[in-house]
């Protein structure tokens, strides 16, 4: 979109595909710093990184998101494979451990994913746009991958300090157990989860509406659904519903309800259950969900007119899908699989706006020192220089004048954001030295030429 820089703003949508965005260096250097914070945790926590292919076959993908089937984009038929641009990062995941035949791993994986979705950039919502995973495959004991899975989310969010969250938990082992108990059809589980996962974005009488109106689900089934999803706590409201008549004689939600409580035992000794709600509303629409599932949510302080904190969209998503790998094993050999994908768009949305909020001057380079001169004819000497200071790995730059006014490299340095200046002259030359100039205090000294590098890494190392 370089072309119209200078243009309208409506020129920029007919240059770009709707739903993309190109990234200036200021954009580029903020989303750095935060995929620099999830890879370092991802890291922290032992996973090895992978890449996939952009595109799959189509039959990879086909079946696997429910109602978002719709979304995959679809490439045109050139004479050979039917292939889509990938809708996510777990299902190419699932048929990489099939095909390669890996039971056991724990990896991350961040790059782009595709959907044809109705974009709302403001929101960072794309039709392009980054993922950033983190799964463990592998036979293991009941919650504990699932439980680290959640600290991880705990952790990121925390570093980047985005303010207030909340980590929605809940199984679908019990949603299923729930729609059973609540007289819904097993042909309808699917359908009416993809309902109740509306209810982040819509009031519970339009989703009952559309239960009832659009996908043929009886008036009651649905009020006793609605006395249900209404329901969030924690370990309190486990037991309550291990005692709740109809769900405890219902045995795939109790074994979800023992498994949510083991699930939260463990969250308190991780020292993050503050931040953890059991929503029995959470129901994530793909349809490869088999447990535990969980969302997390940015909140808006508490205001005088708001009783609680309001959601202002997820920033995270994952759960456990166990029988994902096995549709790709010629054999249906299952690997149990956990994972969390971090909404990068999203926060990075947040983090811009806060940045042009608080006019922060963010550097888009990392040069140490800009190799200058404060007379004429010296271009070769700042040549020699900047080549030794390359050659020694530091990260330096040069006008490309060959007589540039001392008063224009001191300011480019300003602008820039260069911490030091190397300046040679005459006398310096005569005297085996380099002036290296502070940029922030305008302090100068004269340095050893064979001392300059170690000078420069001491004043720019990181305390």
């Amino acid at each position: 979109c370089w072309i119209c820089v200078n243009s309208c703003v409506s020129c920029i949508s007919e240059l770009c595909p709707d739903g993309t965005r190109d990234y200036s260096p200021k954009q580029m250097a903020i989303r750095e710093r935060v995929f620099n914070a999830i890879i370092t945790c991802f890291k922290r926590h032992g996973a090895e990184v992978i890449d996939t292919p952009v595109f799959e076959l189509k039959e990879t993908l086909t079946g696997k998101y429910g109602e978002d089937s719709k979304l995959i984009y679809d490439l045109k038929d050139q004479g050979g494979e039917l292939l889509s641009l990938r809708y996510d990062l777990t299902v190419p995941f699932a048929r990489y451990l099939a095909m390669n035949k890996i039971t056991n791993i724990k990896r991350y994986h961040i790059a782009k994913v595709y959907r044809r979705d109705n974009p709302a950039m403001t929101r960072g919502r794309y039709r392009e746009f980054y993922q950033c995973d983190f799964d463990i495959a592998g036979q293991f004991d009941p919650m504990i991958p699932d439980a680290e899975c959640l600290k991880i989310v705990h952790e990121i969010l925390s570093d980047l300090q985005l303010g207030d969250f909340l980590i929605k938990v809940n199984d679908r082992r019990i949603l299923d157990g729930m729609f059973a108990v609540c007289g819904v059809p097993d042909s309808k589980f699917r359908t009416i989860c993809s309902s109740v996962d509306k209810l982040d974005k819509m009031p519970w009488e339009e989703v009952r509406s559309e239960m009832v109106g659009e996908k043929g689900l009886s008036p009651e089934a649905a009020d006793h659904i609605g006395e249900y999803v209404q329901l969030h706590g924690g370990l309190d409201l486990i037991e309550q519903l291990l005692q709740d008549p109809k769900l405890s004689q219902n045995k795939l939600a109790k074994e979800g309800l023992g498994d949510m409580k083991l699930l939260f035992e463990y969250l308190t000794l991780f020292g993050i259950t503050g931040k953890i709600s059991f929503d029995l509303s959470l129901a994530r629409g793909l349809d490869y969900y088999t447990g535990v599932i969980f969302e997390a949510v940015l909140l808006q302080p508490e205001n005088d007119h708001v009783e609680e904190p309001v959601s202002v969209g997820s920033v995270a998503g994952g759960g456990r899908y166990d029988g994902l790998v096995g549709m790709f094993d010629p054999k249906g050999r299952k690997v149990p699989c956990v994972g969390v994908s971090i909404g990068i768009e999203r926060i990075f949305s947040i983090l811009e706006q806060r940045v042009e909020a608080s006019e922060e001057k963010i550097r888009t380079t990392e040069t140490q020192v800009l190799v200058a001169s404060a007379q004429k004819k010296l271009l070769e000497e700042r040549l020699k220089l900047i080549s030794e200071l390359w050659n020694a790995g530091i990260k330096a730059e040069v006008l490309y004048k060959k007589n540039p006014k001392l008063l224009n490299q001191l300011q480019y340095c300003e602008d820039t954001g260069i911490p030091l200046v190397a300046i040679v002259g005459e006398q310096e030359l005569k005297d085996g030295v380099v002036k290296l100039r502070v940029v922030a205090t305008r302090e100068e000294v004269n340095v050893r030429r064979e001392s300059l590098v170690e000078e420069i890494r001491m004043r720019t190392s990181r305390p």
